[in-house]
């Protein structure tokens, strides 16, 4: 019997409305101190609200399992994204119900407000829908679910415990791969950015002749089937497929850096899943490579339907490192991994010349045997500094500072340029957008 209690004891909490009844019993009782007419009024309310007190605690504790919830949420999360969750409930008491929700969330949220006050109807129930965007991959721990259940009087609070512990792992930004597949498939990506490229000439890739319309080139009819159909036919060509899509990821210490929370090698690991899912989805063999001071994955390029899940796991434990990236290893590791010209899209960070010049004759090397394209990142908090007005001479040294490093970064890009190596230099939230505009542009104009 005294466990029994002990157990009703830690989960019934009194509410400011049962607080505001003792307090206004007791400010009763001081008048019939001094004002004796009041007579047994200030008795009468004090067992008044004992009586509710009680009432509400048989209300709330009759029914051994009066709520009921869990929380829904997916497998995974998506790195970087807003992803949906929700707390579903269920009322069985017979009684309207007001509750209090707390779902302890992981604590890399470093959320302390997740409290959600809601009213559910007898026999009825409801998810309530709430929002979490993780900035780091790995793995996040939620906790428990309490509800802290009052009936219609709200005298006291019952509080439900709900053991729904769980592990969900936050994975590279899958919700954006799936985002830009279903334009790629849709042939909506112009939607988001991808701009449109005009095809310069015509692949060689034959797909099947069909019946002309107009509009179509001329020059592709077909004049033998033309004659055996009796009417107009047109050889279709289409882009040329199974070409090799390489991402190579720098995991040293200058991808560290954070912008907007998501470190920028977390912003090219979701740029590289998104990229090689369109190249899939572009019947183009994806692969991946990882590198620091040496090399960490290595997934061959294939385009396998499952492929893109391989790659999604691979990415899913990559971690920075603080050293600097080897490039002689990577120049190797390419000439034995990739056995015939393919795109390499090497996603790195270069804060100033000295940094692309140590890295350069391996670069060149790379373009030499493939097509690179170096993808780098702009300083948008510098480009901000030389932006605004100088107002004392401290002011004009840091604007200056600011200009000549992004002077640097377009001077990269013509460094670049000159040994014929393609590159982008993107603000870090633009980096999908442009990468995966790059490579409609060189598939479109047959680079590869």
């Amino acid at each position: 019997m005294k466990n029994f209690i002990s157990l009703y004891y830690k989960n019934l909490f009194l509410t400011t409305r049962l607080l505001a009844g003792l307090i206004g019993c007791s400010v009763f009782f001081i008048f019939r101190f001094f004002f004796e007419w009041l007579g047994v009024l200030p008795q009468l309310a004090f067992w008044a609200l004992i009586i509710l007190l009680l009432i509400d605690i048989v209300m709330l504790y009759s029914n051994r399992n009066g709520v009921f919830a869990r929380r829904e949420a997916p497998e995974r999360l998506s790195n970087g994204d807003d992803n949906e969750l929700g707390v579903y409930i269920e009322n069985f008491y017979t009684f309207p119900l007001s509750a209090g929700i707390i779902d302890e969330i992981p604590y890399q949220f470093q959320k302390r407000d997740v409290w959600f006050k809601t009213s559910i109807k007898p026999r009825q129930h409801k998810l309530i829908s709430y929002q979490l965007k993780p900035l780091k991959r790995g793995e996040y721990e939620f906790g428990l679910i309490r509800v802290f259940a009052q009936s219609p009087l709200g005298l006291i609070s019952r509080r439900y415990n709900f053991a729904e512990s769980e592990v969900l792992p936050v994975y590279p930004s899958f919700l954006q791969m799936r985002q830009y597949e279903l334009l790629a498939i849709s042939n909506r990506l112009n939607e988001v950015g991808i701009k449109k490229i005009r095809r310069l000439g015509n692949s060689m890739e034959f797909e099947q002749i069909k019946a002309y319309v107009p509009g179509d080139d001329y020059r592709t009819i077909n004049w033998k089937a033309s004659a055996r159909h009796g009417s107009l036919m047109t050889n279709n060509y289409t882009d040329e497929k199974s070409q090799q899509v390489y991402c190579i990821i720098d995991k040293s210490r200058s991808m560290k850096m954070p912008f907007e929370g998501l470190s920028l090698m977390d912003y090219a690991i979701n740029a590289s899943l998104v990229l090689s899912n369109v190249a899939l989805l572009k019947e183009d063999k994806a692969g991946l490579i990882t590198v620091a001071e040496k090399i960490g994955a290595i997934v061959p390029a294939e385009k396998k339907p499952a492929h893109i899940n391989k790659i999604l796991e691979v990415l899913y434990k990559e971690k920075t490192r603080y050293l600097e990236t080897n490039m002689e290893l990577l120049y190797a590791t390419t000439r034995r991994v990739i056995k015939q010209r393919s795109l390499v899209v090497f996603f790195t960070n270069y804060e100033s010349m000295p940094a692309l010049e140590r890295h350069l004759p391996f670069l060149k090397r790379i373009a030499s045997f493939n097509l690179l394209l170096v993808v780098f990142f702009e300083n948008t908090e510098l480009r901000k500094v030389s932006e605004q007005p100088a107002t004392d001479v401290e002011g004009v040294y840091i604007k200056t500072i600011a200009e000549k490093f992004a002077y640097d970064k377009k001077m990269m890009v013509k460094e670049l340029a000159k040994h014929g190596i393609q590159s982008i230099l993107t603000a870090p939230q633009n980096l999908t957008v442009n990468t995966v505009n790059r490579y409609l542009e060189l598939k479109a104009r047959q680079k590869i």
